[in-house]
């Protein structure tokens, strides 16, 4: 199973989150991937490069995206073979572009968001989780979480082996 992570507008492909939950995900049997979208400020041409990178595998992958990069994962998730979806502040429901946030595959989607992130509200996350009915952990933490990473990574896991490596 492959790995893909979606990193956010002004971030890097391996940056702090990827960095610590890519140990995870190899410990797991996983091959892990960080689309570089640097230079690609649309959301809709990131979804595309993810869907043709993601789409190159005959297996099912795990989509993994932060903020921007979780709604590009999430739009993704529909047409690549996706066997589950973490989320991490995902840039849902945004004021303008409510009608752009993407209904996720038919897979588990656990999402984590900080309680004080003040660039995407977590009740963005807790209306997600409700419609989608997804697994919601809110923490102690702001947008990037930096502060957060035993938490994300003990997040990570759990959501790991709740969709296996088959």
């Amino acid at each position: 199973m492959h790995l893909f992570f979606s990193h956010g507008k002004d971030s890097a492909p391996w940056g702090d989150k990827i960095s610590c939950m890519a140990p995870l995900a190899e410990d797991r049997g996983l091959s892990v991937h960080s689309v570089d979208y640097r230079g690609i400020d649309d959301p809709g041409e990131r979804v595309d490069k993810l869907i043709a990178e993601a789409g190159d595998t005959n297996e099912s992958v795990v989509l993994v995206g932060s903020s921007m990069g979780g709604h590009v994962a999430a739009a993704a998730s529909t047409v690549v073979p996706c066997a589950g979806l973490f989320l991490i502040a995902p840039a849902f429901y945004i004021p303008g572009y409510e009608h752009l946030t993407p209904e996720p595959a038919d897979c588990p989607v656990h999402i984590v968001h900080g309680w004080h992130d003040d660039i995407i509200p977590y009740e963005n996350s807790v209306q997600y989780a409700a419609k989608y009915s997804s697994v919601l952990h809110l923490i102690d933490g702001d947008h990037r979480l930096m502060d957060n990473m035993q938490d994300l990574k003990s997040y990570f896991a759990l959501f790991l082996d709740s969709v296996g490596n088959s």
